[in-house]
């Protein structure tokens, strides 16, 4: 007869992530970060996003808790889990190889105190340009580069 636990199932606390002294050391892996932010963002759960995705529960959750992935996700996981993030599939594709070691752009480096900084919008820009129709991709410039000119040091006044 086997014994069950109840109260297993539980989400982590979202307020106060766990770190150890090696987490606090290796600052964590971009797929863990757009995981758990998009998680935050939207109020979801493990089991949300799996259930959005298509995916096992326990393959969500795995990815959101491994520190250091040895290799990529297969590419329908990824599929699956951009999916269930609401997020394009080459931000969820450059987290996962880029957490293995593998970088999709050549990027200047960051120093490690500024990695936990990054901005996630940028990165979510960068990562999804290319899955924009060339109209799309036409007003997306336009748009930039009116706030460009607006905020423009040379246009502000002293």
């Amino acid at each position: 007869m086997t014994a069950h636990a109840t109260g297993d199932e539980r989400e982590p606390p979202r307020e106060r992530p766990r770190r150890s002294a090696a987490a606090l050391k290796h600052p964590i892996n971009p797929l863990r970060r757009l995981i758990h932010r998009r998680m935050r963002e939207r109020g979801w759960s493990y089991g949300e996003v799996a259930r959005r995705g298509g995916l096992p529960r326990s393959t969500v959750y795995t990815l959101a808790i491994t520190q250091n992935l040895a290799r990529p996700p297969r590419p329908s996981t990824l599929d699956a889990l951009a999916k269930g993030l609401d997020v394009p599939v080459s931000a969820v594709r450059a987290a996962a190889a880029e957490s293995t070691g593998l970088h999709y752009y050549d990027d200047v480096p960051v120093p490690a105190e500024q990695e936990e900084q990054a901005d996630p919008d940028r990165e979510l820009l960068i990562a999804s340009i290319d899955e924009l129709t060339p109209e799309d991709r036409r007003h997306v410039a336009a748009l930039v580069e009116s706030l460009r000119r607006r905020t423009s040091p040379d246009s502000a006044d002293g």
